[in-house]
């Protein structure tokens, strides 16, 4: 039996939650509440294998209530639910602790799915919030790379076989400083040709965003 806790503060999503999963034989609904500190005085007096919590709340972070439920209870499962597709806001959550994300529209299957996917230790992510999650990773990588806008003009138009000349027509700028661009590209992305160069450009989600 999965003794399952709500921290919403909508009241309408809590109603729902009941209506969906009140008459599920292996699910035991433990209680509920509309804030993270009365989650978190609920927890010191009751067990729970699995806190599905929103991911937004009134008086503290989603993320930062999830560590302090993974803090002092370790061996509860805490599931986000979010209303936004924002792969900061999840990666926070998976950062704190978190088995799993899934979006506040999903339906009752894979509602399901993700509390029974969790409460067996296995991680859950909703598609939309997974490709989210890899989108917002390609931009941190970027970012650490520290890739200039004129260098990932440079980089699309590499992937799509022009050569230093065409590039340098199509930006304005000299044949010499396209090729200079090419190379600080090799360099910050580790790539000894122009293939690797292009193979590296995918991996880290360069091109995604043209």
């Amino acid at each position: 039996m999965i003794r399952l806790y709500f921290v919403d503060d909508h009241p309408l999503i809590l109603e729902g939650l009941r209506a969906l999963l009140s008459y599920e034989k292996d699910i035991e609904l433990t209680g509920e509440t509309r804030t993270g500190e009365s989650c978190l005085n609920f927890l010191l007096h009751h067990q729970a294998d699995v806190v599905l919590l929103d991911t937004m709340l009134p008086d503290i972070a989603g993320a930062e209530l999830c560590h302090l439920i993974k803090k002092n209870h370790p061996d509860t499962m805490v599931l986000g639910l979010s209303y936004h597709k924002d792969g900061r806001e999840i990666q926070d959550m998976m950062d704190s602790g978190a088995s799993g994300c899934l979006m506040k529209n999903a339906d009752k299957e894979e509602l399901l799915k993700a509390i029974h996917d969790v409460y067996s230790g296995h991680t859950y992510l909703s598609a939309e919030l997974a490709a989210e999650l890899q989108t917002a990773a390609g931009a941190a990588r970027t970012r650490e790379l520290h890739i200039t806008k004129r260098e990932k003009e440079v980089l699309w138009l590499i992937a799509n076989g022009h050569t230093n000349h065409e590039i340098a027509e199509k930006l304005f700028i000299s044949s010499d400083t396209v090729d200079s661009h090419r190379r600080n590209l090799l360099g910050k992305l580790k790539a000894r040709n122009t293939a690797m160069l292009i193979k590296c450009a995918i991996d880290h989600k360069l091109l995604t965003t043209f």
